[in-house]
């Protein structure tokens, strides 16, 4: 049956009716200087529109990014501006658009794995995406949060600079942190661009943003936060004003410390709230690490392209031989075995007619892809098989790294 909705790219002359088609399906306005802001990080190219006749009623995008993966740095294919109108909900256009977007980056030889950060958590598992990393949302009690007694804060120095001059210096910090940090994406200049828009719509009723420099003793920056500061009460009168810690880099324990005694140090505001890692630091600095209340969410979901590319381009905590029986319905091009070997900085993946020894799906392989969540955990939930015995505790263990990969943009994977 021939597809009743054409999908294409959309000109130049036809983004800005797309985007507010899929700004409306989150109950959203673009102004025209948002649009403006985003058409920079837009590659046309990489644009799907769905059109009933000449109308969009739907899309999706796809941005040229990079991202940290356990030992190394590979390309993502940044998943974004997806949406149907709600005209034309349950025609099958979502599924035909997650489909066209996958089956060109497969023909294409493009980027072995896509990730997203999905507005709705139950849309996107059939299409064979899992959640990789976890952002842990802190509410900071600031007048409990003294540091233990010997904490490192060293002796670097702390200034609070302008746009213009602290741009540069964050830019470089977050370069030399994020290539050791999984889940952590490249940042081009319109991606910064994102990051750093101060527009007053932008501020959620908060103030401009701030920016907080940590520079050694020899004048290298070593660390920075991004913050606004928020005024408000609660219904009884309480004072719940907050410091909102938009993004915080460090390239050194003491920076990091430094940085953390600084904003608990603001004067007048009773609370910190700030998304941070699963494995954050921060509660370990302090003598009363309940001063700080924690809520997990899921953050960027990861789905492999190519099971076989994505598999043989990150490295594993150990070595391993391993063949994996993959069930993918959605991208039937990955389904069947592969042997994983892998040792040091090398990895090897390839079809093999071997018997199997983990049965594992597109969604399961992309949620522990990062090593976040960990293929014992999903097996424990029945969703991967162990054929051999012994083999899930070896992949657990492999697939595992230092840190729990996270992605320190939040909500907004991928437009910074």
């Amino acid at each position: 049956m021939t597809d009743p909705y054409l999908l294409r790219p959309v000109t130049d002359g036809e983004f800005a009716t797309w985007a507010r088609v899929i700004a409306n399906t989150y109950g959203s306005d673009r102004t025209d200087e948002e649009l403006a802001l985003e058409r920079a990080s837009i590659e046309l190219e990489r644009t799907i529109a769905a059109f009933d006749g000449g109308t969009p009623v739907g899309g999706a995008a796809t941005c040229t990014r990079s991202l940290t993966v356990p030992g190394t740095v590979l390309p993502v294919a940044g998943v974004t501006w997806v949406g149907v109108a709600s005209t034309h909900r349950r025609r099958g256009i979502l599924t035909s658009l997650m489909r066209r977007q996958l089956t060109d980056l497969h023909e294409s030889g493009g980027e072995p794995i896509a990730a997203l950060r999905p507005s709705e958590a139950a849309i996107y598992g059939r299409f064979g995406y899992g959640p990789a990393t976890r952002g842990n949302q802190l509410r900071c009690e600031k007048r409990s949060m003294a540091f233990r007694p010997g904490t490192d804060f060293g002796d670097g120095t702390l200034h609070l600079l302008g746009h213009d001059e602290a741009r540069p210096v964050i830019e470089d910090i977050y370069d030399r942190v994020r290539t050791g940090s999984i889940g952590w994406p490249d940042r081009a200049e319109q991606f910064w661009n994102n990051r750093l828009d101060d527009a007053p719509s932008s501020r959620g009723g908060a103030t401009s943003l701030r920016y907080a420099v940590h520079r050694d003793p020899g004048g290298q920056g070593t660390g920075y936060a991004l913050y606004r500061i928020s005024s408000s009460r609660d219904a009884v009168g309480n004072d719940t004003s907050a410091v909102q810690v938009v993004e915080l880099a460090a390239a050194t324990r003491s920076a990091y410390a430094a940085l953390w005694r600084f904003l608990a140090g603001i004067d007048l505001v009773p609370w910190i709230e700030y998304e941070a890692a699963v494995d954050e630091p921060l509660p370990h600095l302090l003598t009363e690490p309940r001063a700080i209340r924690s809520t997990m969410v899921d953050r960027l979901w990861v789905r492999l392209v190519d099971v076989d590319r994505a598999l043989a381009g990150r490295r594993y905590a150990t070595p391993l031989d391993v063949v994996l029986d993959v069930e993918d319905d959605f991208c039937p091009w990955n389904t069947g075995r592969y042997r994983l070997q892998a040792e040091g900085d090398t990895a090897l993946c390839a079809r093999t007619k071997a018997p199997a020894d983990l049965r594992v799906g597109a969604a399961e392989l992309g949620a522990a892809f990062l090593g976040g969540t960990t293929p014992a955990s999903l097996a424990a939930a029945g969703r991967i098989q162990e054929l051999r015995p012994g083999a899930l505790a070896r992949v657990t263990r492999a697939f595992r790294a230092d840190r729990e990969p996270w992605y320190p943009g939040g909500w907004a994977f991928p437009a910074y």
